[in-house]
């Protein structure tokens, strides 16, 4: 009997995912372990695993499309079985021309919530109870989100070419047809804007360019959710300190050194963040205040230190973490980073590598940047910043003027749980930390 992969739920927060890519098609041999196909979640692309050996003899979604958790994505089974595509995946056909009775649910976001909203339309309801006399060469199979799509952009749906199951239309098919054929609206755009035999033209001024539309993924929705979140409810405020960089640099040089004579084989390095990640969790050790959490009832002073920090990523930002890190060498804790840098950027990071974090660094040094303020990463109570290394004139301990390297890493906190004084300790202690990194020897 063969097998229905369902959308599964990888994150908490997760209520629907977006079946980005499929790596197999029907037809082909799968085994367990294979991946099938990547899954755009609340959080991040997922890889979709196979744990069935078999044929897939189906795919009920299509590329581009978002189906609730539960939802049949595709069944695993025998050479030759036969396999119906369950209904609730297949709308109402409908014919080419969307007139007054071809009436869709209406999504309506508003802020606060966390997942849209599905209103019901009751004429939809007794639409879908009418007779449809009309022949199957008449029909357009077309998924809910297509739809909508199609009618916003005023699209002929028998101009459209479906790339689902079965051809259906799906939101990628919208995508495709829009970068190629112009709206109405950009028509009306055109008609009414500058023309090459214009007088503008002749005096040197080109046609006015069109706006681009992209459509926001589920990654950069929640993003931009929990940031705003973030700084509409934690009153946050700043600290920065400037440090000498050089220490920092020379220690990591000695500890690379010393690893590739120990293991010339090896390509572990360790990265200034790395001795940076250390360095807080050893910090935080000492201001146990940092690594907590707000509730309306209560504080929580967190047992374990769970180090977030970030990383980008094609659509956006992710924030892994290195799950107590004090406990951690300083070996460990670089490998144990990279590996989690690797699995961010190959889509393979499980939810639970990215959720629990206590504290989150993020660094932006790398890109040339001298200094800025994160925004705290909600439950944790601060996050710091890491600017990039800057060459400059400093004074030494005997008053003179020389070269040197420093660089600023900067505290945002939420001040229900910190202190100014506390959060000063914290930035103070941690500083001397990476200006003497032989400290955290002992």
């Amino acid at each position: 009997m063969a097998t229905i992969i369902e959308m599964p739920k990888l994150s908490d927060t997760m209520s629907v995912g977006t079946l980005v890519k499929w790596h197999k098609k029907a037809g082909d041999l799968v085994e367990n372990g294979d991946i099938l196909a990547e899954v755009e979640t609340d959080k991040a692309t997922m890889e979709l695993e196979n744990f069935d050996d078999g044929t897939l003899l189906e795919i009920f979604v299509g590329e581009g499309e978002e189906v609730p958790i539960g939802s049949p994505l595709a069944a695993v089974g025998e050479p030759g079985e036969v396999v119906e595509a369950p209904t609730q995946l297949m709308t109402e056909p409908t014919d080419s021309k969307v007139g007054e009775n071809d009436i869709e649910p209406e999504i309506e976001i508003t802020q606060g919530d966390s997942e849209p909203v599905i209103q019901s339309i009751e004429a939809q309801v007794n639409e879908s109870k009418k007779p449809n006399l009309e022949s199957d060469s008449d029909r357009i199979l077309i998924s809910p989100l297509a739809k909508k799509m199609a009618a916003d952009r005023n699209l002929n749906l028998q101009d459209l070419k479906g790339s689902g199951p079965n051809g259906r239309i799906v939101k990628k098919d919208i995508l495709l047809h829009s970068t190629e054929t112009p709206t109405k609206k950009e028509e009306f755009a055109v008609e009414n804007s500058v023309s090459p035999t214009s007088e503008n033209a002749t005096s040197g001024q080109t046609a006015p360019k069109h706006d681009k539309v992209i459509p926001v993924s589920k990654m950069r929705s929640i993003i931009a959710k929990r940031l705003l979140e973030s700084k509409n409810t934690i009153p946050h405020f700043y600290l920065q300190k400037e440090i000498n960089a050089t220490p920092l640099k020379e220690a990591r040089a000695a500890i690379n050194s010393k690893l590739a004579n120990k293991n010339p084989d090896s390509s572990t390095k360790l990265t200034l963040n790395d001795i940076i990640l250390k360095a807080c969790a050893e910090t935080i050790t000492l201001v146990p205040e940092i690594n907590s959490s707000w509730s309306e009832q209560e504080i929580k002073l967190h047992g374990g230190i769970h180090l977030a920090f970030g990383v980008a990523v094609e659509d956006g930002l992710l924030t892994p973490v290195v799950r107590n890190a004090d406990q951690l060498g300083l070996e460990r804790l670089s490998l144990e980073a990279k590996s989690l840098i690797t699995k961010a950027r190959s889509k393979k990071l499980s939810p639970d590598e990215m959720t629990g974090s206590t504290f989150t660094v993020t660094n932006l040094g790398m890109f040339g940047i001298d200094f800025f303020s994160g925004i705290i990463n909600p439950p944790n109570a601060a996050i710091l910043s890491v600017g990039a290394i800057v060459k400059k004139p400093v004074v030494d301990s005997m008053g003179n003027i020389k070269a040197g390297e420093t660089m600023m890493i900067g505290l945002s906190c939420d001040h229900r749980l910190v202190d100014g004084a506390i959060g000063a300790h914290f930035l103070q202690l941690l500083a001397q930390t990476l200006e003497n990194p032989a400290s955290m020897l002992v």
